[in-house]
């Protein structure tokens, strides 16, 4: 038993020398480096600046959100609460409203042009003597004033009266044309607030019989009756100024337009009188 024991503490000397001692060729460290720990340290709080960076900004994303969907939330609530049916069809006369002014405003976009170059090119063609050179430039422009001068052109061997009168009744023509859908724009201007004045008179009966159910006249009866009932005039008189607003946009470019006609069919009588003239 002796001899054995002896073996084994022959045997674990080694291993516990190793344990000991440090590795061949290595140097001893210390048991904390301190430029290390410096490193770490500042990597750690750059770290947490910037996971604290891009908590605000998820913060104010999420904000933002929440906004957006309150602002979208209440004017659902506050479309719903109006009472639907006159609340939709206050929206059917903004959508209908608003695509007859955008049609009229491409429309009239369209037929603008350059009236006083137009009427120069037509008049030196005309002194040239070139007359269907000067129709064809009308008939190759687009717009009323363009057709004005096309017509005025057409009758240039007849009498000035007769041009003058062919001229006016073409101009009232392509003034219809112009002015074409701005009657139901008007009437949708003129509805939006009848309706929204309608289902607020609605509203403020559906409000009373309530009052009259409950027995009693509870101010957060009427209150809440009185904010329904009042919810369609609201939305009724902000469709009307909208549309109110593009109906005149309208109607200034028909005048614009209006006047070039005039002042292009002056411009062309005088041309065809002193051509008249000449001959």
């Amino acid at each position: 038993m002796a001899l054995v024991a002896i073996a084994a503490l022959m045997a674990l000397l080694p291993s516990v020398n190793m344990l000991a001692q440090p590795a061949e060729g290595a140097k001893p460290t210390p048991a904390t480096d301190t430029a290390a720990v410096v490193q770490a340290a500042d990597s750690l709080q750059s770290d947490s600046l910037q996971s604290d960076s891009t908590e605000a900004v998820v913060d104010d994303l999420i904000e933002e959100a929440a906004d957006d969907a309150s602002w979208h939330q209440t004017l659902k609530t506050k479309f719903i609460d109006g009472n639907a049916a006159f609340m939709s069809l206050v929206a059917l006369v903004l959508i209908l409203g608003l695509t007859l002014c955008i049609e009229r405003i491409i429309y009239l976009t369209l037929s603008e042009v350059n009236a006083r170059k137009l009427t120069k090119d037509i008049g030196d063609k005309v002194a040239a003597g070139d007359i269907e050179g000067a129709r064809e430039l009308c008939r190759n422009t687009r717009g009323p004033v363009a057709s004005i001068c096309y017509q005025a052109l057409l009758r240039q061997e007849e009498p000035m009266d007769e041009i003058e009168r062919s001229i006016v009744s073409y101009g009232s023509v392509q003034s219809a044309r112009m002015e074409r859908g701005c009657s139901w724009i008007s009437l949708f201007i003129t509805m939006a607030p009848a309706l929204g004045f309608l289902g607020t008179v609605i509203g403020m009966v559906m409000a009373f019989d309530q009052i009259q159910q409950a027995g009693d006249i509870s101010p957060t009866i009427v209150a809440s009756g009185m904010k329904v009932a009042l919810i369609t005039t609201i939305f009724g008189i902000i469709v009307a100024l909208i549309l109110q607003l593009f109906y005149n946009f309208v109607l200034t470019k028909i005048e614009r337009i209006t006047m070039q006609m005039e002042e292009a069919a002056v411009e062309m009588l005088d041309m065809i009188a002193e051509r008249k003239n000449r001959q």
